[in-house]
């Protein structure tokens, strides 16, 4: 009787241990810790899953650059919004101005060695959740002008990043990462992005050189 018992009272222990680590491995994700920044929020808040397929990708799935009214497209509304003293002409083309390529500090006189970069690649976007979308989403996402998506930059910067996530390229300024992940997390998180693992990663470490 008494082994019995102790079968019994054994039984009910790894039934709770075992009941245990089910649970563990069913939790969802861990909260963020505290004192976390937004962007650090929102990060934790990313699904992270595998790169879908490029099958079916084309940048022209992704209108651009699209009329914004008063003559000008998203491409000349963003090299004005990202310069200093724009002039521009009848046509809405910017003849003179100066700008600052965040990405590699470039100091930049003439418009046409700009490129508008999306930071969230068009590419990088099919591969984690867009080519299930719409094309008017994906025309809205290539050419919004509220979120953090679109930085006038020096042309040989953007085609360096091509469309790399922050695992394989960063800013070469280091004192941009903090924004360049967080503008990155936005959109992500705008647009019910996932990430990969180490595109996770990689933003983490970049969010980790924001002033506390």
């Amino acid at each position: 009787m008494r082994t019995r018992s102790w079968l019994l009272t054994l039984a009910a222990v790894v039934v709770l241990v075992i009941a245990a680590f089910v649970a563990k491995d069913v939790a969802g994700p861990a909260a963020p810790a505290s004192g976390s920044s937004p962007a650090q929020v929102q990060l934790a808040q990313l699904p992270i899953g595998t790169w879908h397929s490029m099958a079916g990708y084309s940048r022209d799935r992704f209108k651009h650059w699209i009329t914004q009214g008063n003559g000008c497209d998203t491409r000349e509304v963003v090299i004005e919004r990202d310069g200093k003293d724009v002039r521009k002409d009848a046509s809405c083309r910017a003849t003179g101005g100066k700008w600052v390529s965040p990405y590699d500090s470039k100091q930049i006189i003439r418009a046409g060695d700009l490129d508008i970069d999306h930071v969230v690649p068009l590419a990088a976007a099919w591969r984690t959740g867009a080519d299930k979308w719409t094309d008017q989403r994906r025309q809205d996402f290539a050419n919004d002008l509220t979120a953090p998506q679109l930085l006038a930059v020096s042309a040989s910067s953007n085609r360096g990043k091509g469309d790399q996530d922050p695992a394989n390229w960063k800013p070469a300024n280091q004192g941009f990462w903090c924004t360049y992940a967080t503008n990155w997390v936005i959109v992500k998180h705008t647009y019910q992005l996932f990430v990969t693992q180490a595109e996770h990663d990689a933003l983490a470490q970049m969010l980790a050189t924001c002033p506390s």
